[in-house]
């Protein structure tokens, strides 16, 4: 099958592979302008950013404990920090599109929005919740194309009816994404394992409702690996596909080297779905991390970032037994002992480091025989 570039709004991607937006610091400045570079779409994580860098970016300097954690969501979701990892994403890929990831889950969501746009995303990739305002967070940047992520065609329709009735756009792109991704589902947790939502099930409505509403792009994710899978989607009526775990297998993944290895060394057996303070399942790795909060002997939850509005403060994450920021926090870190490791249930295949170039002739042309 050949390859077509395709658009995003006004945005021409030249190869139909969107590298998933993943944080705490997995997706920067390194990854994603490298992505870019190779003519995909790179995605900048704007989660977490205001650990980036030992925290040099926080608004006032202001730090919080031994650990440094950013105060309050000002700084967790550091705008100086953003703009910074766009500046040196920008250096990397040139005026090639650059779009930033951000959860609709997250505290201070539209000013983020706002900041992403001002940091220089040419798209903006909401998840993590039905971003039904997500039309209002960046109406100051007409020229920002906005690309939500869906997990059924419903989800779909309810969202272009809000859209188009409420400020009269439809979404640029859409991202249609199968219980098999790394990070949080659209899932509940029993949900996650039936037939009827996996993504071969799922994309080709979601397909047929992008159609209703005019030339949507549907953009396939959860569980792609290799060239072969992004030919099935393609079949299946995919314009492009967005991939996460297998980009963690990059030299210029922004990933520590721990957590790199702790996808390298984990098995089919210990990759699982875990409760989440945002208040949806989420796959990652099972690691020492998993084994103390059972002992009880987990770190201390003190909500000091004030990351996600469903956590209510560290309620939620004292019910699961870990603040999200700080774990997450701690993998960017390379801490195998506390950090939090998400991953796609394919993650277990991951047995190399290579360039973002080799992968991205991979997934291109096929593996090597």
């Amino acid at each position: 099958m050949l390859f077509k570039p395709f658009k995003i709004g006004k945005y021409t991607i030249e190869k139909p592979i969107i590298q998933g937006g993943m944080g705490v610091g997995i997706s920067w400045d390194q990854l994603a302008g490298n992505v870019s570079r190779e003519g995909g779409l790179g995605v900048i994580s704007a989660v977490g950013t205001g650990v980036y860098k030992n925290r040099k970016y926080l608004h006032g300097n202001e730090m919080v404990g031994k650990d440094h954690r950013p105060l309050e969501a000002i700084n967790f979701y550091s705008f100086n920090a953003l703009k910074h990892i766009f500046e040196n994403a920008r250096e990397i890929c040139g005026d090639a599109p650059l779009a930033a990831n951000i959860l609709y889950a997250q505290s201070e969501y539209d000013r983020v929005v706002q900041d992403a746009c001002k940091a220089g995303a040419d798209i903006i990739i909401t998840g993590a919740g039905l971003p039904l305002t997500m039309p209002d967070a960046a109406k100051d940047y007409p020229e920002v194309a906005l690309v939500p992520i869906v997990s059924t065609a419903k989800a779909l329709r309810i969202l272009c009816r809000r859209w188009k009735k409420t400020h009269n756009r439809l979404p640029d792109a859409v991202i249609v994404e199968g219980p098999l991704s790394g990070g949080h589902q659209g899932f509940k947790y029993e949900e996650c394992f039936l037939p009827e939502n996996q993504l071969e099930a799922i994309l080709p409505p979601v397909v047929e409702e992008a159609k209703e509403w005019g030339d949507i792009p549907v953009i396939a994710a959860g569980g792609v690996w290799d060239h072969d899978d992004i030919v099935r989607m393609m079949e299946l009526g995919a314009s492009a596909v967005q991939m996460g775990t297998r980009f963690i297998g990059t030299v210029e993944c922004d990933a520590s080297q721990v957590m790199k290895q702790v996808i390298i060394d984990s098995t089919e057996d210990t990759i699982k779905l875990f409760k989440s303070p945002v208040g949806y399942p989420a796959r990652g790795v099972r690691t020492e991390l998993h084994k103390r909060i059972e002992e009880g002997t987990a770190p201390k939850i003190a909500c000091i970032s004030n990351c996600v509005t469903p956590c209510h403060r560290g309620e939620e994450a004292k019910i699961v037994g870990y603040c999200i920021a700080d774990r997450l926090s701690d993998a960017y870190d390379g801490i195998a002992e506390t950090g939090l490791f998400f991953t796609g249930a394919n993650g277990y295949r991951l047995n190399e480091i290579i360039t973002v170039k080799k992968l991205m002739d991979k997934l291109m042309n096929g593996e090597e025989k």
